[in-house]
């Protein structure tokens, strides 16, 4: 068995679904359009230059809808899925997703964006396993706007993936071929861990980065 690691945004699908979201949720009248999102594209070029405060900006994303009824929340997601995230899907993204799976290999997407967000959008490339950043919740299940445990960006993917696999008894270092996909320098960390690591529509640091060290570089989509 041999161990497949995807990122999600910009790798698998060709756009932020964070950043997506937070334009759902304008769209739905729940933030202020001009406010929410100069701040939101703030965060999302933050993301990009690599000093992103992951805390603040979760802070910041679930602030308009973590407070709503949990029937909302799961019809806006629905929505969500369906009307921003199904026309995104490449054939290429998802074929290169089930390779891994029909080939036997332990699957898994690694994302530094929430699990509220992306465990459907996981679901849709037929992966049950989800490595996110968690979201905190109080004892009424309730969203508070902190992350849970340490997230799933930069240095901490690297954490949370040998947690995961230290649940299940194994360590990365076990497995004949390792592979993580991914566009994003922030990414580093695991990609520089794994056996196989493939810039997968890399941004131009990634790609500079992939060319001096001989890494695959894999396009999904333009």
């Amino acid at each position: 068995m041999n161990l497949a690691l995807f990122d999600l945004d910009g790798t698998l699908i060709p756009k932020d679904s964070d950043h997506a979201f937070g334009e759902f949720v304008i769209g739905l009248g729940w933030a202020d359009e001009h406010e929410f999102r100069r701040r939101n594209d703030g965060f999302y070029e933050d993301y990009l230059a690599g000093r992103l405060d992951i805390d603040a900006y979760v802070d910041f994303a679930t602030s308009p809808w973590r407070q709503r009824p949990a029937a909302a929340l799961d019809e806006a997601r629905r929505h969500f899925v369906d009307r921003v995230v199904r026309p995104m899907l490449h054939e290429s993204a998802l074929a290169l997703v089930r390779r891994h799976i029909e080939a036997g290999d332990l699957v898994a997407v690694v994302t530094a964006t929430n699990d509220f967000v992306t465990r459907p959008i996981a679901a849709l490339f037929g992966v049950s396993e989800l490595i996110a950043t968690d979201l905190e919740r109080d004892a009424e299940g309730r969203i508070t706007g902190r992350i849970a445990g340490t997230p799933s960006f930069r240095e901490g993917k690297v954490e949370r993936v040998n947690a995961w696999l230290g649940a299940r008894g194994r360590a990365l270092s076990e497995f004949e071929s390792s592979y993580f996909y991914s566009d994003s320098t922030n990414d580093l960390p695991l990609l520089e861990r794994v056996s196989r690591p493939v810039a997968t529509n890399p941004g131009a640091g990634l790609e500079h980065i992939a060319q001096e060290r001989g890494w695959p570089v894999l396009r999904l989509f333009t």
